[in-house]
């Protein structure tokens, strides 16, 4: 549970990081700024993604591979990567 609350931690100071972004354009600072910390944002997401998968392989595929379900969890896991990947 303790990758949990990292992980619920970590979305919250994005969501945070994008109400900022927010208001900065909406205050019209400079293009840059914005982009800078559009960037940082991004980065925490990708960050709360690699826990979230890592999560998921020590949890669901572990207990897949226990109970001889291994090879349709694994599949499922690197289709899960795929997408990831093809989205950052």
């Amino acid at each position: 549970m303790e990758a949990r609350h990292e992980i619920i931690a970590r979305l919250r100071r994005v969501d945070g990081q994008v109400a900022g972004v927010i208001k900065m354009y909406e205050e019209g600072r400079y293009c840059i700024d914005v982009l800078d910390q559009l960037s940082a944002a991004r980065a925490g997401l990708e960050a709360a993604a690699l826990l979230i998968l890592e999560d998921h392989v020590n949890g669901c595929v572990k207990d897949a591979l226990e109970d001889g379900a291994g090879e349709a969890k694994a599949a499922e896991l690197v289709s899960a990567v795929r997408r990831f990947v093809r989205s950052v």
